[in-house]
C-alpha cells in the first residue's frame, strides 16, 4: 500500500563495488536493487501485456490519454467559489509502486500510475491546478481532517471504518489478496479463508485494510484449534518484498492490482495467489466536503469521453474499471 521506493543497503554497496564480489553475488544484488521497482502498493490485470521485467520501472508506458483532456465549465462550476478563484487543489499522494503510483525515473522526477494520471484528468476535467505532495500511506487520512489537503489518493479501499472519518468518491475497484514467492511450498492455493494462513509469516504495509483484516481475524487460527499466523507490518512497500525473497515472511498480502502486476514482472519471482475480498477506491476527503460532487461528475466525464478506458489499458487494470462513480458507497461484503 504505499511510501517511496528506496533501495535496500547491501544493494547500495553491491552496485558501489561491482567489481568486489563474485558474480553470483552481483547478480542476486542486482536482482535486490529491483524488488523496490517492483514492490506493492497499498494496488495488472488485462488491457495491457506483461512488460519486461524493469522495463515499466524504469519509464512507464508512453501513451498519455491525459493530454487531450479539457476543462468542462458545467463541471467546473460545481467547485466551491473559494477553490475556482484559486484555482488549485492540495492533494496527498502515497508513491508506492506500479500500477498505482510509483517514481519511474527517481524521486527527483515526477510520479507515475493510474492514480497520478485519473487524479490529473480530474483536474483537467475542473479547470484546476493540483499541488501533490507525497506522503506515507498511513498519514494522508487524519491530515484530511487537519486541512492539510484537500484530497487524498493512495489506493484508499472503501471500508465501513474509514466511512465514519472520510468521504470517497470511487475511481477503481481494487481489494485484497495474496501473493508468495515462487517456488513456495508453505502456501500453493488461493486463499480463500484465513484460516490457510494458520502456521505462517504474513507481511502487509502499515496502516492498511490489510494489516486490519489479518489483526482483526487473527482468532480464526485458534478456533480452529490450530497455530496462530503471525503479522509482520511494513511502512515501505520495497521491505515487504525483500522480506519476501529473504524469507522472513511466507506470503504478502496486499492490493489485487500490485500483485497481478508484480507477478507479471519475472525479475520480482513472485506468484499471485488470487482475489481475497474485493474493496472500491477512491478519491478521500474530510468528512462533509463540498469537493465530493464535482470530483465525482469530474471521474464520470471520463467514463463517458473515453479518457478512463484509455488510462486504465494504459495501466493494465481494466479488469478494475467502474460503471460509475459513487460518493461513500457501501462496503462490499
Amino acid at each position: 500500500m504505499s511510501s517511496a521506493h528506496r533501495t535496500p543497503p547491501s544493494a547500495r554497496a553491491a552496485a558501489a563495488l561491482p567489481g568486489t564480489r563474485p558474480p553470483a553475488l552481483r547478480r542476486a544484488a542486482a536482482t535486490l536493487a529491483l524488488l523496490p521497482l517492483l514492490a506493492l502498493t497499498a494496488c495488472g490485470a488485462g488491457g495491457a501485456a506483461p512488460v519486461p521485467a524493469g522495463a515499466q520501472a524504469a519509464s512507464g508506458p508512453a501513451d498519455d490519454p491525459v493530454a487531450a483532456v479539457r476543462t468542462v465549465d458545467a463541471i467546473a462550476s460545481l467547485l466551491p467559489a473559494d477553490v475556482r478563484r484559486s484555482g488549485t487543489l492540495r492533494i496527498g499522494s502515497s508513491i508506492g509502486s506500479p500500477p498505482s503510483a510509483y517514481y519511474p525515473n527517481g524521486q527527483d522526477k515526477p510520479p507515475a500510475g493510474q492514480d497520478i494520471d485519473i487524479a490529473d484528468a480530474v483536474a483537467k476535467v475542473l479547470g484546476v491546478r493540483l499541488e501533490r505532495q507525497g506522503a506515507s500511506f498511513e498519514t494522508i487520512l487524519p491530515a484530511l481532517g487537519s486541512g492539510k489537503y484537500d484530497l487524498g489518493t493512495g489506493n484508499f479501499g472503501v471500508t465501513a471504518e474509514r466511512l465514519k472519518a472520510v468521504d470517497f468518491v470511487t475511481y477503481i475497484n481494487d481489494g485484497q489478496g495474496f501473493a508468495v514467492k515462487t517456488g513456495s511450498t508453505r502456501l500453493t492455493t488461493p486463499v480463500t479463508d484465513l484460516v490457510q494462513l494458520c502456521g505462517l509469516t504474513v507481511g502487509t504495509g502499515a496502516g492498511t485494510t490489510f494489516e486490519k483484516t489479518l489483526t482483526d481475524r487473527q482468532g480464526v487460527c485458534a478456533a480452529a484449534g490450530r497455530k496462530p499466523y503471525e503479522v509482520k507490518v511494513f511502512s515501505e512497500p520495497g521491505a515487504v518484498t525483500t522480506a519476501l525473497q529473504q524469507g522472513r515472511i511466507d506470503v504478502v498480502m496486499s492490493t489485487i492490482n500490485g500483485l497481478r502486476h508484480q507477478a507479471a514482472q519475472p525479475a520480482a519471482r513472485t506468484t499471485f495467489l488470487g482475489e481475497y475480498h474485493r474493496l472500491d477506491v477512491g478519491f478521500a476527503f474530510k468528512k462533509d466536503s463540498p469537493l465530493t460532487p464535482a470530483v465525482q461528475a469530474a471521474v464520470n466525464e471520463l467514463v463517458r469521453n473515453g479518457t478512463y478506458a484509455a488510462i486504465l489499458k494504459k495501466w493494465g487494470t481494466t479488469a478494475s474499471a467502474i460503471e460509475t462513480s459513487q460518493i461513500n458507497p457501501a462496503e462490499h461484503t
